[in-house]
């Protein structure tokens, strides 16, 4: 016969909760946090908040950061949390497992969390005993991405500040980050003022090729702006015309590449006018 055990909700002041240590999801002030208020505002904490006692007195907040601050920022005194005796490690686990079910995680929060959750699982001995065939320590992190997923987002850790947030802003692509993750301090930093100056972001390959330079120890300053500086085609600047503004200054049995290939020809016709003008100009 098992035994049911059933956690009890409690009622507990706002103030005795303290925030996740080193707690790796940022409680961001969008719109997601509005929804979050105006929720609570009319229907209550219906979900109750995940804590364990501390020490010293008062609780850690494992699942509910966002509610909390909602609860707060309503002027609400006590909040519906549900208290768990938690080591560190199940702890840390519980809670980047709660977050990551959140719908928008930026690039640095999820390498936080994964690094916590594998140097957790780690510490905790956790193997694959069960599991048939070789099973590393980094397929246990994620139950929607690989083991070797999980390793290049914990890389994106290894990036200074500067860098991570070109990745969250989505300025450098995640691959990118990944690889200029493999530079040192010094060499990240001179991409980032070389990034400033050029007003240009690497692409992969450029990345890959800083690596390579890096790890045989040749990649200077001078070496990381000519990179950079390089014209990419993504970085070239385009042209892009709507087909409903121009169609009407073309027969309508024109097809869109009709269109695309008589525009072609009419700036050409009229560079070569303007050529043979300079010309006749000059003499």
């Amino acid at each position: 016969m098992k035994n049911n055990i059933t956690e009890n909700v409690q009622n507990i002041p706002i103030t005795e909760i303290k925030p996740f240590h080193n707690h790796p999801f940022t409680v961001r002030d969008n719109e997601d946090m509005k929804k979050i208020v105006e929720s609570i505002d009319k229907l209550g904490t219906l979900t109750p908040l995940i804590a364990r006692p501390l020490p010293d007195g008062g609780y850690e907040l494992i699942s509910g950061h966002r509610r909390l601050e909602a609860c707060r920022k309503l002027g609400i005194k006590d909040i519906p949390v549900i208290v768990r005796e938690m080591t560190d490690d199940e702890a840390i686990v519980a809670m980047v497992d709660a977050n990551l079910q959140r719908e928008h995680i930026l690039y640095s929060e999820k390498a936080f969390a994964y690094k916590m959750k594998l140097d957790a699982i780690k510490h905790q001995g956790i193997t694959s005993r069960q599991v048939v065939g070789k099973v590393e320590s980094a397929d246990t992190v994620s139950s929607t991405e690989s083991g070797r997923t999980v390793q290049r987002y914990i890389r994106l850790t290894y990036l200074i500040p500067q860098l991570l947030k070109l990745v969250d802003d989505e300025r450098i692509a995640f691959s990118v980050g990944v690889e200029l993750s493999y530079l040192d301090i010094y060499e990240q930093q001179d991409v980032v003022e070389a990034v400033e100056l050029e007003d240009k972001t690497p692409s992969l390959s450029q990345a890959i090729q800083m690596k390579k330079l890096s790890q045989k120890g040749i990649l200077d300053t001078e070496a990381i702006y000519q990179i950079i500086s390089e014209d990419k085609p993504n970085q070239r600047e385009k042209i892009s015309l709507n087909y409903d503004d121009i169609k009407k200054y073309f027969p309508k049995q024109y097809t869109v590449k009709e269109i695309e290939q008589r525009i072609k020809k009419l700036v050409e016709e009229d560079y070569h006018k303007r050529i043979r003008k300079r010309e006749r100009d000059v003499r």
